[in-house]
């Protein structure tokens, strides 16, 4: 076969060129001619097409996702922001921190082992490309119905990859979630987080600078797995039909991104490294199109100097292979022994595959035959811009119509007592032991918290204390009642979390998993959630750092519930004054802070009890959650609480139960006056919280809140063996923990 390079191309205008199996429409191939002047080579071809897929070029999403800087909060702490592989932010005492959230959604359901085990792995090597040591790893997920039977393939695979790849690269991993909701059959969500620490002149961009500088490619070599993989894969509906839209998914070998990690790390103290970029979607495609477009110059390439595992590959399959474990790094010529031979310490393999030119177009070659020649910015930064249609769908009114405040309710204590059992052993509230306990949650040492506490907390500074907390929430069924409200309430979901831990809410990264952007109507809740989610992160002054958009979540005409997932991250100067969930001394006080209001639309007991989907979520007040925070801060750096754990999901009985059996202590409940005790109990108001309050702190507390205007309601006592909502039943904690703990090995045993 005749190798198609520049020459070849200008020379036969007319050959057909497979551009719409490759994920691209007639418009964009005729714009890419337009471009280039002529039609493009094979590999240029190839590189368009996965760097204009809607995963990589975020095509349909870009013209909402300005708003996360339009209408972005001052903030003194960010120090780098959207645009690069993560977001950093300032810390104290000369730390930066750096975190994001993405998706490997659709490889994770054809392949769950290795899907899940390389979103991992490519988040992580996101962070080391900002310069920092990644010291914890987080994951929300979402699967289908429970007991569905591939949720009994999809699960076990997900969670051994994840814990797998995370526990070999040495990495605790501190939260997320488990979410089961039919929606999700076919379409499982697999969201993996990341967070690195680093000193403030440790930060490394991705850029290519500096003519005759080398461009080094090192890692694993290069293979046939994922050739196209997440880039290709998650740009289109999932559709059994289509096979051209199910390349090989990665495979990961966490031993070799170990290396990986202490050969970058070490490359970066010698001061070796001028711009970095990882490879992970579109592979060599993106990193040497985004080096060279962010850079000041021009690059040059050698193609076939890649380290190869097979050496039958095209240049197209190299460009397009997402093979992970490799890195890209731009490195002065005087440093660049030094470069190679730190790489070969730690048995990693390095190979000089070009140079940064002072020209301003990426030239690729291939055994010295020309088989790229584009503007750089052109493939990576100035895709295609859709304005998609939107419009807000016609069922929308009759299913906020539809409202669960309405359902029929206990009659009876008795009644009360059995529907208290059914929500908190129901999947999505039992507890997720069996999933986190194959997770290492405390390797290295500096984990204070993690599941299920309200937020993962790290240490990062052994001699001060100083450490960092991070929540990720997300409620798909608040959101497909309002994606608007949805986004804020996920969003103040996640700071209260983090607040209740004692931390310091300072930034957002968020990972955006919703339909086909096709869809008008799945376009309308992206555009609805992603305002929400701006206007919530300027009210609250928590600025997005970058984040993920996932679309393309459906199988055949079936969407998902929109799905905004929201990581907050927050600073605590001293994580000895942490805040954990447990109730753990007798005679402590118990106070409920916030407002209880009818609102079970979206509500788990609703979900439970009556398989209803219908109503309203509830309202959000998100000047409410500022306060309830500054509350729980101040409260946990002045000693004056000893537990918190925030109401959400399942409402105040999920939260004592789950608090109670934390601690091994039970606790006497009085229902307020005026108050319906089933309302007490269900109701998934916002911006609340339950606390432990010693004796002897009482006063100064409600003192506190009184001056602040929060509301502050004792509600009881941490006390004996049981959790006993008096006037109205009692559970012994063997009875809770019973029912808490058995649901999720029943399930997938």
């Amino acid at each position: 076969m005749t190798l198609d390079t520049v020459k070849h191309a200008n020379e036969t205008p007319d050959v057909e060129q497979p551009w719409a199996e490759l994920g691209l429409k007639q418009d964009e191939y005729e714009r890419i001619r337009a471009i280039l002047g002529r039609r493009p080579t094979g590999a240029e071809l190839a590189m368009y097409s996965v760097m204009w897929s809607e995963h990589c070029s975020y095509k349909s999403s870009k013209v909402h996702l300005r708003q996360f800087g339009e209408k972005a909060p001052e903030n003194d702490a960010l120090l780098v922001g959207i645009g690069e592989n993560a977001g950093v932010v300032d810390v104290g005492q000369g730390y930066a921190v750096t975190f994001k959230v993405e998706s490997h959604n659709h490889p994770s359901y054809i392949e769950p082992y290795q899907g899940a085990a390389t979103g991992v792995g490519g988040i992580v090597r996101d962070i080391l490309a900002m310069g920092a040591r990644p010291v914890a790893v987080m994951d929300p997920l979402r699967f289908g119905a429970a007991d569905h039977p591939d949720t009994k393939r999809v699960l076990p695979g997900v969670v051994a990859g994840i814990g797998g790849y995370g526990n070999c690269l040495g990495l605790p991993n501190i939260g997320g979630e488990v979410v089961f909701d039919p929606c999700y059959q076919g379409n499982p969500l697999v969201n993996a987080l990341c967070i690195g620490v680093m000193k403030h002149e440790d930060i490394h961009l991705a850029k290519a600078s500096g003519a005759g500088n080398k461009v080094v490619l090192y890692g694993a070599r290069t293979g046939g797995d994922g050739i196209g993989g997440v880039s290709v894969l998650a740009s289109e509906t999932f559709d059994d039909s289509k096979p051209t839209k199910r390349p090989a998914v990665q495979v990961g070998d966490p031993f070799q991104e170990k290396l990986l990690i202490e050969c970058t790390l070490e490359l970066f103290r010698e001061g070796l490294v001028e711009g970095i970029q990882d490879l992970g979607g579109a592979g060599l495609s993106c990193a040497t199109s985004e080096l060279a477009s962010a850079g000041s110059g021009g690059m040059r390439v050698d193609l076939d100097r890649v380290h190869l595992r097979d050496a039958t590959l095209s240049p197209e399959e190299i460009l397009m292979s997402e093979s992970q474990e490799r890195m890209c790094a731009v490195v002065e010529p005087s440093k660049i022994d030094r470069f190679l031979e730190i790489c070969e310490k730690w048995d990693v393999i390095a190979t000089v595959i070009g140079e940064v030119t002072d020209g301003e177009r990426l030239e690729i070659f291939w055994h010295g035959e020309q088989i790229v020649d584009v503007p750089p910015r052109t493939v990576a930064h100035e895709g295609p811009v859709y304005e998609r249609p939107y419009a807000r769908p016609e069922w929308q009114d009759a299913l906020q119509a539809d409202d669960a405040n309405a359902l029929p309710r206990p009659q009876t204590p008795e009644e009360l007592r059995e529907q208290v059992l059914k929500v908190i052993s129901s999947p999505n509230q039992a507890s997720k032991s069996w999933i986190t306990d194959q997770y290492d949650r405390f390797v290295q040492g500096n984990t204070v918290l993690a599941q299920p506490e309200d937020s993962g907390m790290i240490r990062i500074d052994e001699e001060t204390g100083l450490g960092v907390a991070v929540a990720t929430d997300g409620n798909g069924r608040y959101a497909k009642l309002d994606p608007y409200a949805g986004a804020q309430l996920a969003l103040a979901e996640s700071y209260r979390n983090v607040a209740a831990t004692g931390a310091r809410p300072l930034a957002i990264s968020n990972c955006l998993n919703f339909g086909s952007p096709e869809d008008p109507a799945v376009m309308w809740q992206f555009a609805e959630a992603t305002r929400g989610l701006a206007d919530g992160c300027l009210a609250l002054g928590t600025p997005v750092t970058g984040g993920n958009v996932s679309l393309y979540n459906q199988t055949g005409e079936t969407a998902i519930h929109p799905t905004p997932v929201v990581a907050v991250l927050g600073v605590i100067d001293d994580v000895n004054r942490r805040t954990p969930m447990a109730f753990r001394e007798e005679g402590q006080l118990l106070y409920l802070l916030g407002d209880t209001r009818e609102e079970l639309g979206g509500s788990a007991w609703s979900q439970v009890i009556h398989d209803h989907l219908g109503g309203l979520p509830p309202a959000v007040d998100l000047d409410r959650e500022k306060l309830l925070a500054e509350i729980l801060i101040a409260a946990s750096r002045d000693g004056m609480i000893d537990a918190a754990h925030d109401l959400s999901d399942g409402g105040l009985v999920q939260a004592l139960t789950e608090s109670c059996l934390r601690g091994g202590k039970g606790a006497r409940i009085v229902v307020p006056d005026g108050l319906d005790p089933f309302v007490f109990l269900f109701s998934e108001s916002a911006g609340r919280a339950v606390v432990s309050v010693p004796r002897s702190e009482e006063l100064r507390f409600t003192d506190m809140c009184g001056a602040r205007g929060l509301p502050a309601t004792r509600i009881g006592v941490v006390d004996g063996e049981a959790l006993e909502i008096q006037g109205q039943f009692g559970l012994s904690l063997a009875e809770l923990r019973a029912a808490h703990e058995a649901t999720i090995p029943s399930l997938v045993g």
